[in-house]
């Protein structure tokens, strides 16, 4: 029941790109210098020497670092100024070369000219934050916080989703060197190639699946959520797809290829959810791969699981019942089924045993209020007799008092 292992860099890669894509990257390329037309009246040499800095001022870098989140997590220092005060926003593309080391001068990344998109943690949160504060060529320094980068878990040994990545020790703080190379804007999605969807949507469920398994939900629930940008919604009723190419038609492979993707982030995402206990979310999520596969025993398993957390522990049963009778081998939806049973039979007992306490306190509360009009009735025929005999006594004592007046 595991998120899918990753077997694929984040990064995207460039040769996948249709001719509108790379047309859009030659675009974002500054116009070379000796292109631009002089001004009229002026040398051509005295544009040259004002609009030209010298090597020291090219390659002047800021003295100080700036602190960018306030708290010295985060830090950043410009080595090489950029040839451009072009910023690149949330959702762009850049191309970047970069290089992380340990305290002790160790590499642990190394990458030259790789494609990320801003905000959606390619690379690690530190750097993505400092990227959107850098200028189209620069070259800077930031050192990012454990935090940050790779936190307690560190990073053990080299995943299957990025193979550059060398062993980090945990609560390492990395120094990256980095050069923003170029940037971009993303460009529409509907522009995009079946193939180009398919492929950066894939990376994105696969991003998704590192942070999973770093339990960083948040972040996980985030890449997931870009994946379906490119999965969800991508294809007509009639398997016609709009493309940068026009209308295209795909195959009965490609639509099932691209419904099991779809099925793939829906529930990832669902478990994501249940882990941050956002229910509700998660219910939405699984029934969007049970709309399309009724009998997914992954996604009846985390519906059951769902329904657990919310207190339906019945519903649960009967879900993971479904999901154990499609899925005979797996130990682990067994196992959930059991401990389920074992958990409504105690709850079952829990509730007879409050029922019954709560009925004889009933009961005795009903003894009570019985006893308590015989006590009254007990005393009222108590002050009757003792009323009895007090009148008898006088009725003697003035009796005698009488006869004794009459016979003196």
């Amino acid at each position: 029941m595991d998120a899918e292992k990753s077997s694929s860099s984040s990064f995207e890669d460039l040769s996948n790109l249709n001719e509108q894509e790379r047309a859009e990257l030659a675009s974002s390329v500054l116009e070379p210098a000796h292109m631009k037309t002089p001004e009229i009246g002026r040398s051509t040499a005295d544009q040259k020497n004002e609009s030209e800095p010298n090597a020291s001022e090219e390659n002047e870098a800021d003295s100080e670092c700036m602190d960018i989140l306030g708290n010295g997590t985060l830090l950043k220092k410009v080595l090489k100024k950029g040839h451009s005060e072009l910023r690149p926003e949330s959702k762009d593309l850049v191309t970047i070369t970069y290089t992380g080391r340990l305290e002790d001068g160790t590499v642990v990344e190394e990458h030259s000219n790789v494609v990320v998109q801003i905000d959606d943690v390619e690379v690690v949160q530190g750097l993505d934050m400092a990227l959107k504060l850098m200028n189209e060529g620069e070259v800077a320094e930031v050192i990012v916080n454990p935090r940050f980068a790779y936190g307690e878990l560190g990073l053990k040994d080299p995943t299957e989703l990025d193979p550059v990545i060398r062993s980090v020790p945990p609560n390492a703080t990395i120094t990256y060197t980095v050069t923003l190379v170029s940037m971009r804007e993303e460009s529409d999605i509907e522009a995009r190639t079946y193939t180009s969807r398919k492929e950066i949507g894939n990376k994105k469920r696969l991003r998704g699946n590192y942070w999973m398994k770093r339990q960083e939900y948040n972040l996980a629930i985030q890449s997931y959520r870009r994946a379906l940008e490119y999965l969800d919604d991508t294809v007509s009723a009639g398997g016609m797809m709009e493309s940068g190419a026009g209308s295209v038609e795909l195959s009965n492979t490609e639509l099932q290829d691209l419904l099991e993707d779809r099925m793939k982030v829906y529930n990832n995402l669902a478990l994501a959810q249940l882990k941050i206990s956002a229910y509700e979310a998660a219910l939405k999520s699984v029934d969007h791969v049970l709309k399309c596969q009724p009998n997914n025993a992954k996604a009846l398993f985390r519906k059951g699981k769902i329904l657990d957390a919310k207190g339906d522990t019945a519903g649960a049963i009967t879900l993971l019942q479904k999901a154990a009778t499609i899925d005979v081998d797996d130990k682990l939806i067994q196992s959930e089924l059991s401990k389920l049973i074992l958990k409504s039979k105690r709850e079952a007992r829990n509730e007879r045993d409050l029922y019954q306490k709560m009925l004889g306190q009933a009961q005795k509360l009903e003894q009570k209020t019985k006893i308590a009009p015989a006590a009254q009735n007990n005393e009222s025929s108590k002050m009757m007799m003792w009323g009895y005999l007090v009148g008898t006594i006088l009725i003697g004592v003035v009796g005698v008092a009488i006869f004794r007046y009459n016979n003196p």
